[in-house]
């Protein structure tokens, strides 16, 4: 019998696998509904819906293997960091999704949330005062308006699977809706600097890298409180705290 095996779990849903299928049981079901519909309008390989019972969404493994890891070296190819690229870039030039994506917040309402939790950071000591200052000051150029795209809202390295140099599978589309192309691109490069040319290659079109690390450090900025708070280590190597020093 397949033992069950916890992905992820938090105060807010949580993600178990049995065998080859996906159990994501979420109370907030206007999140799984997003998740489902995206994955039928995305032009992108995308799991496949077995069945759905509220609270819970089950979903099939996708094949071949995750991107990489937050905090770990990526030891997928060139080539498939630049097909990685070509299939963002394939989903944002698909027609809109008719709502908006969870993340989008035009850039006062982000900028006024972001100034409040960089005073949070430093008041309450979990990151010293010129990290925090240094990198509001670098998040800053990420605070502009931009043409909406069909996004994924949550492209971590390991929402995204490859077998050998292609793209087999996205996953984990709760957050996707109209937002900020470059958001999408940046968070597949948290962490993973040194894949930021490829990706933009197989992306193809000219990409500000200074708003890519803008909103590097905007994400991180945000995360991290909320990382610690759920169980997550922000401070482990090469994850959101590494991403902000290395700003310095």
């Amino acid at each position: 019998m397949d033992e069950v095996k916890v992905v992820v779990a938090h105060s807010e849903r949580a993600t178990l696998r049995v065998g080859d299928v996906f159990l994501k049981v979420d109370t907030d079901q206007a999140r799984i509904d997003v998740e489902v519909e995206t994955m039928a309008l995305a032009p992108v390989p995308t799991p496949q819906v077995l069945w759905r019972k509220p609270p819970v969404l089950a979903i099939a493994a996708v094949p071949g293997t995750a991107l990489g890891r937050l905090g770990e070296p990526s030891t997928a190819s060139p080539a498939a960091w630049a097909a990685a690229g070509a299939a963002i870039r394939k989903l944002h030039d698909a027609p809109l999704p008719p709502w908006r994506g969870r993340r989008r917040r035009d850039p006062d309402e982000l900028a006024a949330e972001l100034d409040g939790e960089c005073e949070l950071l430093v008041k309450n000591g979990v990151l010293p005062a010129d990290l925090v200052t240094r990198n509001r000051q670098i998040a800053e150029a990420a605070l502009r308006p931009w043409t909406p795209a069909f996004t994924h809202g949550d492209l971590q390295i390991d929402h995204v699977f490859v077998d050998g140099d292609e793209v087999t599978g996205i996953i984990d589309w709760s957050e996707a809706g109209q937002g900020d192309a470059l958001f999408d691109l940046a968070t597949l490069t948290l962490g993973h600097e040194e894949h930021l040319d490829d990706v933009i290659a197989g992306y193809g079109t000219d990409i500000d890298v200074d708003e890519i690390r803008a909103w590097w450090s905007l994400r991180s900025l945000l995360g991290v409180r909320w990382l610690i708070e759920h169980g997550f280590d922000a401070f482990a190597p090469g994850c959101e705290v590494d991403v902000l020093r290395s700003r310095l």
